[in-house]
């Protein structure tokens, strides 16, 4: 059985639509799929219509949280939250609250490039995005207006954090973004918790810390993470009794990288779907 528990959507910053998505997930011979798309539950009913037959969905979300770095700072932390009960009411305001937060970010960001004379037109950019709005969107922007070669140029440069056209968003801390996955009952996961390509890191301590708030398993096998990251992470999981999954991170043509380039074994599938309560996976 082939697993791919992460995958993006044009429901916030892939290419390919839901339904897409899922259909591409059987032509690469997958028989687990989960659309994880930021912040937002948008896509999966479109994803669940179109399933095909021998492919399973796994309902879920990538959530914006901010933990402890490396440094003792504030970092941007990405949670994967499978199977919640989207009905969830503390957990649908906060899902609210956080596509809020990437709708102003965004328009902000765009404003600053377009007063300083690039070719970005806030309203016609915030119109083209989907319900999980984010730099990505302003990334093909760039591209599209001849500014940079590839959406990785516009993040090396013009949207690096903390630069020039940067503008903050208020993220979940991390410790309440677990909790509230828990109390949806859904099972947490942290992506990529060791991919340096994207920035400073978090605190590896703080892994420890959350397994008391319910975090359920790690991100291990991932494009940005490197062999010296996976035996970190597998061994950190081991210790802890965590679920250790792998995925693409697909986003269509926004990144390089395959569905199914990375899998999740399937006994550690198995128990995440297990451990969750909130909703039910999905078989075509």
């Amino acid at each position: 059985m082939r697993i791919d528990l992460h995958t993006h959507s044009s429901s916030s910053d892939g290419t390919d639509s839901p339904a897409e998505v899922v259909r591409a997930a059987a032509d690469a011979g997958l028989q687990v799929v989960a659309l994880t798309d930021h912040d937002t539950t948008a896509g999966w009913a479109e994803a669940a219509d179109a399933l095909p037959a021998g492919v399973s969905l796994v309902r879920g979300m990538e959530m914006s949280c901010e933990g402890r770095g490396a440094d003792g700072l504030p970092v941007a932390v990405h949670l994967l939250a499978y199977l919640f009960d989207p009905a969830d009411a503390a957990f649908a305001r906060e899902r609210e609250r956080l596509r809020a937060e990437r709708t102003t970010r965004l328009r902000g960001m765009a404003e600053k490039m377009a007063a300083d004379g690039l070719p970005i037109d806030p309203d016609a950019l915030m119109a083209a995005v989907g319900p999980a709005a984010g730099r990505p969107h302003l990334a093909r922007a760039l591209v599209d207006a001849g500014v940079v070669g590839s959406v990785d140029e516009a993040f090396a440069d013009l949207l690096r954090t903390r630069g020039r056209y940067y503008v903050h968003k208020a993220d979940t801390p991390l410790r309440d973004a677990v909790r509230m996955v828990a109390a949806a009952g859904g099972v947490s996961v942290l992506a990529h918790p060791r991919a340096v390509a994207r920035g400073r890191l978090m605190d590896i301590g703080q892994i420890g810390e959350l397994v008391a708030d319910g975090l359920g398993g790690v991100e291990v096998a991932h494009h940005h993470h490197a062999p010296e990251d996976e035996r970190l992470l597998r061994g950190i999981a081991a210790d802890l009794d965590l679920i250790v999954t792998g995925s693409s991170d697909y986003h269509g043509h926004n990144k390089s990288v395959v569905l199914g380039e990375f899998v999740t074994a399937p006994e550690q599938y198995e128990r995440l779907v297990a451990a969750a309560s909130g909703v039910e996976v999905v078989t075509g």
